[in-house]
Formats: structure tokens, sequence, C-alpha cells
């Protein structure tokens, strides 16, 4: 019965050998429950998402056993390509828009462990045995359920970690065959795309706990010479952050005025330019006031992936570059990868199972 926590993954910087590999998804990873015609979809946090996915509940109850708890990851897609930002939309207060949004950008849900079927709870039962009770119960699955691609080659799975990238997907999850379902441990593997930028440093935010820094708001120009927020910079040490205090004291501007961002307190000025503080479902009453710095220092920063014109997840800081010119910082330099269809993925004639 829900609430179940997922099973977690801590990260690695390579691909493991002799193990379970699976994609990596860019989506909410969700726990479903069917027990008849009862349907429920819990996040990773055990926070119910049903109502955000009519679709989904229709096409679970139409293509699940119909007593089971699936692990897996809704995603929408959009043009060959997971699409994050399609997500994010159908959090929504008001059950008019998530119902428009469902017919306009239906979501799927794509499975990759089962941890209860029929009478049978399958914690305790080995990850081999619980991929061929998965793929067995939902053999006869239909759009947009799918049973997520699962090999046991490595050298499958450093092709899938090169090729799906192009999807939108964002790396590789490798498993022992012998574990156990363990909620809310970090007993898998996850390796993801790391690469690099020069960004512009054009603010940064206070951390919650005291006048020290928070997150580094980094910049990047468009062709059109626009500085575009493209994300933040955030996982130092105390000390760290007691540092660059004084360190971006000289940089440091009395207002927003005169700064690329100066209007990011307008909600209409968000339409056509990427700033800190935008409006959004997520932050809620949250600070999102920030401290405006002359655009005049360079650092190099990993990201993992572009989600549009910003990045994914939060940046790692790994260096000043003092000797880049920060107009020089533009999306040019960022990689792109090479296209490759979503549905090559999903489907059974895709990629080998291994």
């Amino acid at each position: 019965m829900p609430p179940v926590k997922p099973m977690l993954a801590k990260a690695a910087g390579r691909i493991p050998d002799g193990m379970h590999y699976e994609a990596k998804w860019d989506g909410f990873r969700a726990i479903v429950f069917r027990d008849g015609d009862e349907v429920e979809i819990g996040s990773r946090s055990a926070k119910p998402l049903t109502r955000y996915f009519p679709e989904l509940v229709a096409a679970l109850r139409a293509n699940l056993p119909v007593r089971c708890v699936l692990d897996g990851e809704i995603v929408i897609a959009r043009d060959g390509r997971l699409d994050f930002d399609a997500l994010l939309e159908r959090i929504h207060p008001a059950d008019s828009r998530v119902r428009m949004l469902a017919e306009r950008t239906p979501a799927s849900f794509v499975a990759f462990d089962i941890l209860a079927h029929g009478d049978d709870a399958l914690l305790t039962t080995e990850l081999a045995a619980r991929r061929e009770r998965l793929v067995r119960a939902l053999r006869e699955t239909a759009e947009p359920v799918h049973v997520a691609p699962a090999t046991s080659d490595v050298d499958v799975a450093r092709q899938w970690f090169e090729q799906f990238e192009g999807a939108g997907l964002d790396g590789v999850i490798a498993k022992r065959l012998t574990l156990p379902y363990r909620p809310d441990e970090r007993l898998m593997v996850k390796v993801k795309h790391e690469r690099t930028a020069d960004c512009v440093l054009a603010g940064f935010r206070y951390h919650k706990s005291g006048p020290v820094v928070g997150s580094l708001l980094l910049g990047l120009y468009d062709s059109s010479g626009t500085l575009q927020h493209v994300g933040v910079s955030a996982s130092f040490t105390m000390r760290r952050r007691e540092e660059l205090v004084a360190e971006l004291e000289p940089l440091r501007m009395d207002s927003a005025a005169g700064h690329p961002w100066a209007e990011w307190e307008r909600e209409a000025a968000h339409a056509n330019s990427r700033m800190p503080g935008g409006p959004s479902r997520w932050t809620g009453t949250k600070d999102l006031s920030w401290v405006p710095l002359r655009p005049e220092r360079v650092l190099e920063v990993a990201y993992d992936h572009m989600q549009g014109d910003r990045f994914r997840h939060t940046a790692r800081f790994c260096r000043w570059r003092d000797d880049r010119d920060p107009a020089s910082c533009t999306y040019a330099q960022l990689e792109e990868p090479v296209g490759y269809d979503l549905a090559q993925v999903l489907t059974p004639s895709g990629p080998p199972a291994g």
C-alpha cells in the first residue's frame, strides 16, 4: 500500500562491469499501485501524482496486471526527445488545464521494476527474478506503457550511454542482479554525462542558513548578445561560502539598475529572456531575491546536459577562468549530442535487450 519510496542510486564516474544495465530516464520517478480499478501514482518523495496524469491512469488501468506495484518513470516526448519542461507544466492546480495538457502533451510510463504482483510481495526477491517477472507481467502492454530496455552486456550499455543522450536520456543505471528492492536506499549506480562550459558570473543568492553564498547565478550570451540565465552552481563547503562573500564584494552592485537582468522582478520581462526569479509553481513563497554582480568574471562549471536553453541540473564549480572575456561565453561553446529517436529506445524493434 502507498506510500512507498523508490530505491535510489549513487553517482559513479564510469559504467561498472558485470551488472544489469538500463537507460537513465529524465522524467518524474513514480511508484504505480494498481488494485482492480484503483490506480495511484506516488512521486519520489511519496507525494501523490495521480491527479496530474489522468490519461496515464486510464492507460495503466488498461495495461497493467489487476494487482501490482511498479517502479518506473513518467516521461513526455516531443519531436523524438524527452521534454522535461512539458512535464513541469503538468503540475498545475487547475484541473481544466491538467486535462487540456493531458490531450495536448500526453505522458508515457516506462516501467523498470516490479515490487508486487498478484498476492506476491517482491521486495526481498533478487533483481534477476524481479526483471523476469516484470517482463512476463507486462508482455501484452501497449503504448503509452512500456518496459524499459535492459541489458547485461556492458558494451551495449556503453553504446546506449553515447546514443541515447540524443533522445534526451541522461546516462545509464547499473544494478546488481542479486539486489533486493530497498526503498530509499542508494544501492544502484548512476553514470551521467558530464561536460564543461565557461559561464559569466552575474550574481549570487544567500544561503538559507545566513549571510554566506548559497548559489552562484550563471549566464551565457545568446546570438543577439543578450545575457541569459542558464542555471546555478551551489555545492560549496560552508567555509568556502563564507570566503566567496568577501571574494565577490568588489563586483557587487548597489542595485540591479544597469544589470542585464535588471527587469527580473517584472513578470512580463521573463517572456523574452531568461532571468533569475522567474514565476514558478515550484518555488511558491520561496525568496527568489539575489545579489547583482557586475558580469565581469568567468567561471568554468561541469554540467550533465541541457534542457532547452538552460542547465537541467545544478552545475558543479570547477575553477575561475580569469583568462576568459565574459563576452566570449556564448551558447556556441556547448556540445550538442547526436540526435537519436526516442521511439527507437522504447519499441521492441529498437535497441537489443542484451
